[in-house]
């Protein structure tokens, strides 16, 4: 077992077909214990998601951006395990005037919205359970690679660049702790929240004929695969990076026919 005894926290489950629930499930099959967390009015959805996993998990409400709720799950998950071996980052968010080819015209709080709710987020997840990690662990976040810039993508494109940076610090300084930092940039799924960023469908178009590997936006088990190895033992000495799982689109040029 890839996790066996692992206690995880994996946050941001919704709907069955996003990266974390399948990273819940794959981790449970592998022998972790999981906690997930939901958020707002979501959470009806998350618990109904869970009981969908091979063991239903308790889930947690968590409003990464309300004190009170993170000093509140700290406190359940030092009550209920004591410790923490790992968790999983999957929150993101930018308000409608941030996406959509008005990156011009997006005003000051709606960009910096989508950076605290999706970068420095990660930040606050990591420094609430580096407490409960005194043996070390693994966190990991969801990515989408920034390294251009894309149609309709806007400030959470932004926001994405700023969390690959939190990352790399994040590894820096929780590294003498043994808690390993890393991001797994996932190419185009058709998740909820993917659906909902305009021109998602130019995405799936681009990566069907540039990936070397051909790439399924209805598969989100290889991108869960990845998060579940580097939560697990068998990288021991992987920090700091973004890995990509994409197809191999990032690594190659635009061609001729494009």
């Amino acid at each position: 077992m890839l996790l066996d005894g692992k206690r995880l926290l994996i946050t941001g489950v919704l709907t069955d077909d996003s990266i974390a629930w399948h990273t819940a499930r794959l981790a449970i099959e592998q022998g972790a214990d999981v906690i997930l967390t939901g958020f707002g009015r979501g959470v009806r959805l998350t618990e109904r998601s869970a009981r969908r996993l091979p063991a239903s998990p308790p889930v947690l409400e968590l409003d990464i951006t309300d004190t009170a709720q993170v000093e509140a799950l700290v406190a359940d998950l030092e009550h209920r395990w004591g410790t923490v071996d790992g968790a999983v980052h999957a929150i993101a968010y930018a308000p409608e005037d941030a996406l959509g080819g008005r990156f011009l015209e997006t005003p000051a709080d709606s960009a910096a919205t989508a950076f605290l709710t999706s970068a420095f987020s990660f930040k606050t997840l990591a420094a609430a359970l580096r407490p409960l990690m005194p043996s070390g662990g693994s966190l990991v976040t969801l990515d989408f690679d920034n390294s251009q810039a894309w149609p309709a993508y806007d400030w959470m494109g932004v926001a994405k660049a700023a969390l690959e940076a939190v990352t790399r610090y994040l590894a820096r300084d929780l590294g003498p702790e043994g808690i390993r930092v890393n991001a797994v940039a996932a190419g185009p799924l058709g998740t909820v929240a993917a659906k909902s960023i305009p021109g998602f469908a130019r995405f799936e178009q681009v990566w069907a004929g540039r990936a070397p590997l051909g790439w399924d936006v209805a598969d989100p088990v290889p991108v869960a695969q990845m998060v579940c190895l580097l939560l697990s033992d068998w990288a021991p000495m992987t920090t700091g990076e973004v890995v990509h799982v994409d197809g191999g689109f990032h690594a190659v040029a635009v061609g001729d026919d494009e």
